[in-house]
């Protein structure tokens, strides 16, 4: 039996999202064209917009739809500095340690290709960032561009305090994006009330399609647009609009989501009873409901996704692998935990479709993956299993 524990990299699509989609295929008609099938493709476009920005708390002129996170992250960041740029040198982005390459990679290339001065934010045992270091930052000068974070670790689920983030900034004239790609449709999401400039989501994290997302952006935030050619979407986003992607992704928006955390809880206690040396990372209370994530001391995560992998079962490791070398989660690091520890991370996420025979499969084969991973050793030291 196959079992799909990794829904935090991507979740099955919903049926009725599924449907909606092949549906909005049959019609033709670009919705920037005037003619009646045009305008028609417009209607159906701003009807998903609408129902997009209930799901998020804000108003649908704020929905700039995308092709996925990673856009929605780039234009946030890069768009804010360099509208931030205009009136006077602003060059520091805050930036948490631990958060998605989405944004890593982003004010890196700001830094190097633009003069950005990136700030890396201490987090603590917990994946939380440290609120004093922000705070001494912002006091620091008045030469902040934004400060950018994650409204939940994607890696360990860990939630951050947005609203305490937002207000610290706020009392410095800094505006905030923060990428809830991984929080969205898990936690409340209230963009008008979390008085964020920006916010970044995606579909296929929530049962929609791959290949769109948005940008929540407030009325009143200025960003430097990345694409430019037609001035669609209040001039931030241009090209055309992928209606049928769009009225796939509202349904998935507005379906109801299922409760996550009886199924998270009960992997959580399965690993530590079967595994005793597991240790749970990120906060224990204030996290995402449909994951939880481990070290394993002794292994790489590697053979143990591979293991597992062959027993039917697919979940992730907190690890990226470079040039065939594992490499320690830069999340865990970040934390404080031992690259040693590090290196035996693994991520189980639950999602819409998992049920509690899928989670008693993963449990069943899980010790017998941890000893045959344990026996392996170190990738620089042994030759991982099956590899």
């Amino acid at each position: 039996m196959a079992v799909y524990l990794d829904h935090a990299a991507t979740t099955p699509m919903l049926p009725e999202a599924i449907d909606a989609y092949t549906l909005a295929l049959r019609e033709v008609g670009n919705p920037s064209s005037i003619h009646s099938a045009g305008q028609n493709a417009k209607r159906v476009l701003e009807e998903a917009r609408e129902r997009v920005a209930a799901s998020l708390g804000c108003d649908p002129i704020e929905v700039v739809f995308t092709s996925g996170g990673t856009e929605s992250v780039n234009l946030a960041i890069k768009g804010l500095w360099w509208a931030r740029q205009r009136d006077r040198p602003r060059p520091r982005l805050l930036v948490p340690g631990g958060e998605h390459h989405a944004t890593v990679d982003t004010v890196e290339w700001l830094a190097t290709a633009e003069g950005a001065v990136v700030e890396w934010i201490p987090l603590d045992a917990l994946g939380r960032i440290r609120l004093d270091a922000l705070e001494e930052s912002l006091r620091r000068s008045d030469d902040v561009a934004l400060v950018t974070l994650l409204w939940a670790n994607n890696e360990v689920g860990t939630l951050q305090p947005v609203d305490e983030v937002v207000a610290l900034a706020a009392a410095h004239g800094v505006p905030v994006h923060s990428d809830a790609v991984a929080a969205y449709r898990q936690v409340p999401v209230d963009f008008r009330s979390s008085g964020l400039a920006a916010l970044s989501v995606s579909a296929h994290k929530i049962g929609g399609p791959i290949g769109i997302g948005a940008l929540v952006l407030s009325r009143a935030a200025t960003v430097v647009p990345l694409l430019h050619g037609g001035g669609q979407q209040r001039q931030v986003r241009s090209g055309t609009q992928d209606a049928p992607a769009a009225v796939s992704f509202a349904v998935a928006a507005s379906h109801p989501h299922p409760d996550l955390a009886p199924l998270r809880d009960r992997v959580v206690r399965g690993v530590v009873a079967g595994v005793p040396g597991a240790v749970l990372r990120g906060d224990p209370r204030h996290r995402l409901p449909g994951n939880a994530h481990f070290t394993f001391p002794g292994c790489e995560g590697d053979s143990l996704l591979f293991l597992l992998d062959a027993a039917g079962v697919s979940v992730s490791t907190g690890s990226a692998c470079q040039a065939g070398i594992p490499e320690p989660s830069h999340v865990l690091l970040a934390m404080g935990v031992p690259e040693e520890e590090a290196r035996g991370a693994l991520r189980i996420t639950v999602g819409h479709t998992t049920t509690e025979a899928d989670v008693e499969a993963f449990l069943a084969v899980l010790p017998d993956a941890v000893a045959r991973a344990t026996k392996a050793g170190y990738a620089d030291r042994t030759p991982l299993l099956g590899r």
